[in-house]
């Protein structure tokens, strides 16, 4: 009801401009992100401020942000992945973060969505890889990921893409939900009880540095289990969209070496009857001047998210771009 009386507020506000201002169509536009304490989060909101440019805003040949005119984004805290590309492809809102894995799955209606086929879905840009984090308690250690057994381990909020990875990532070490005290929690609360002593080990793939593990590095201070070249090598056999990578040390001040791990593309979907033009110019906004400086400016990820990377490892998702989205990336001579 908050909300409703604040939108409302906002298009009655609207109907008293005056000139062309007041012809000006007002478009919502909501993007689903994750949770407070992950990174789609903040990313989310930048790139919902960056493609914003609400009635009566500066036109950016005059000084004002280079987004849509008329557009109003919102970002909107979610469960991630696998709740934005449900509610997509529902119509339930306009566009959202999903890692890549979460993505072809759901898409071609394969592993936990077979049956469930989201057809409707269709890419934006590629944003930033999301790394694999495997979280312990200060000054504990864990032998190997087989080792998790017996042990109290959060594996990321249900129907989350992390949750769908970590499951088949697990399951190649005989770990699964029938031998761990498994908790289905965001990050968070994942933090917050392995501060307490509630959790023995938590997963979360995000953008470094996540600002859950942040303020947990620097309270309670932990640790990152770094994977073995064998682990990191079956995980992206299981879950191919996982490929290499490392957090290097220093990323979290507590965590003075480099982690070997796994990490999967961020990417902004939206869906294919969203329209064309529209589309089009929200991708252009995104790469606009005043963009590039919210992104650099915004968040430690914000600054690998560039059109020189907005199409990698695109066509191997299996999932199109969408229609908007190819035509400025034609104009811009980033496809043939």
């Amino acid at each position: 009801m908050k909300l409703l009386r604040q939108l409302t507020g906002v298009a009655m506000a609207c109907t008293l401009l005056s000139g062309s201002v007041a012809a000006q169509e007002m478009t919502f536009f909501r993007i689903g992100t994750g949770g407070a304490g992950g990174t789609y989060f903040p990313i989310g909101g930048i790139i919902a401020n960056a493609i914003s440019n609400p009635p009566g805003s500066r036109a950016c040949d005059k000084g004002g942000n280079c987004g849509v005119p008329g557009l109003v984004a919102m970002a909107q805290s979610t469960n991630a992945s696998a709740h934005n590309v449900n509610a997509i492809q529902a119509g339930q809102m306009e566009a959202g973060l999903s890692g890549a894995a979460t993505l072809h799955y759901a898409y071609n209606g394969v592993g936990k969505y077979e049956g469930n086929a989201k057809p409707d879905l269709r890419i934006i840009a590629n944003l930033y890889p999301e790394d694999l984090h495997l979280v312990l308690p200060k000054g504990k250690t864990l032998s190997g990921l087989s080792a998790l057994k017996g042990k109290r381990v959060g594996i990321a909020q249900a129907g989350s893409g992390t949750q769908i990875a970590v499951e088949l990532i697990i399951a190649d070490h005989d770990v699964n939900r029938g031998n761990i005290d498994e908790a289905e929690l965001g990050n968070n609360q994942s933090a917050e009880r392995l501060a307490d002593g509630q959790l023995d080990a938590y997963f979360y793939a995000a953008g470094t540095p996540v600002a859950a593990m942040i303020q947990l590095d620097n309270t309670k201070g932990m640790e990152l289990y770094s994977f073995t070249d064998a682990e990191v090598k079956q995980a992206n056999k299981s879950v191919p969209y996982y490929i290499p990578s490392f957090i290097p040390k220093g990323t979290y001040a507590g965590v003075n070496y480099d982690v070997n791990t796994v990490a999967v593309s961020g990417i902004f979907v939206t869906n294919a009857n969203q329209d064309e033009e529209l589309i089009y110019q929200i991708t252009k906004a995104m790469w606009s001047k005043t963009s590039r400086k919210l992104l650099d400016n915004g968040h430690a990820k914000g600054k690998v998210i560039t059109i020189e990377t907005a199409l990698d490892g695109v066509a191997g998702i299996g999932v199109p771009l969408h229609a908007g989205a190819e035509r400025f990336y034609r104009e811009m001579g980033l496809l043939d």
